[in-house]
């Protein structure tokens, strides 16, 4: 098939898993194909991009629109499309208003997260999460933002036992203390670096003693700016930060 044969080359991105995508050939899920068929009125003989979540992105040809499948022969494959070169982990204090989270979640992937930790600390006024509402947040958005790799989001947990159980070249927690440097300059200071850890925490911030414990676990203490920013901003500030340091650096 040459590219005049092809119908249409659809702007979407759509999402299977690894398990969908065998002998040269994928298979929607369910969700997906409907979007597919319904709303975006795919028909045989466009092209889509499917990602699996794994790094893995498919440029394929749809043989077949049924009425709960679509299938497609794979033409092109590529590898961590849309993927920064640092590896990146914030963990964000849990906050009151779930809906806050969810929006901070939703564009942490956008920014090229890698992996989101919800954090219980002495001023998070939540333990829980609801992990299938965001994991669907998190599809959607790789999906939007044409990634390739699904973030890896943990169970919720203390800020001592991440600190014991996270690497990461870079650790830094926000805290707008004296000693606290910029975050920029941190990043500069730190040089080349493949993985990085960011502490941020709830309203109110971290407490004296969970800054101290993150301090002695190798945590350098930044600042923001100026302003005093909601949580979820300054964890997407934090993030930015991290990435775009390692991009131009």
């Amino acid at each position: 098939m040459t590219p005049t044969d092809v119908t249409h080359v659809m702007t979407t991105n759509f999402y299977a898993p690894p398990s969908a995508i065998r002998a040269g050939r994928v298979v929607l899920p369910e969700d997906e194909a409907r979007h597919l068929r319904t709303v975006l009125r795919g028909e045989q003989g466009d092209e889509m991009t499917v990602v699996d979540g794994h790094g893995g992105w498919y440029r394929a040809r749809i043989d077949h629109v049924g009425d709960e499948q679509v299938v497609g022969t794979i033409v092109e494959r590529r590898r961590n499309v849309g993927e920064p070169a640092i590896d990146a982990t914030v963990a964000l204090g849990l906050l009151k208003k779930r809906t806050r989270f969810e929006t901070f979640v939703e564009k942490a992937v956008e920014l090229g997260v890698r992996r989101i930790v919800p954090l219980r600390t002495s001023r998070a006024e939540r333990a829980s999460i609801r992990e299938e509402r965001l994991r669907n947040v998190m599809v959607a958005a790789m999906k939007q933002c044409r990634r390739s790799r699904l973030p890896a989001l943990a169970a919720p947990q203390s800020t001592a036992d991440l600190l014991a159980e996270s690497g990461g070249d870079v650790r830094l927690v926000c805290h707008a203390g004296d000693a606290s440097v910029p975050i920029q300059r941190a990043m500069g200071q730190a040089g080349p670096a493949a993985s990085a850890l960011v502490l941020v925490g709830p309203e109110g911030g971290f407490a004296p003693s969970e800054v101290e414990a993150a301090r002695a676990n190798g945590c350098t203490p930044v600042s923001l700016g100026p302003r005093r920013l909601r949580a979820e901003t300054a964890g997407l500030a934090a993030l930015h930060a991290v990435v775009d340091a390692h991009q131009n650096g």
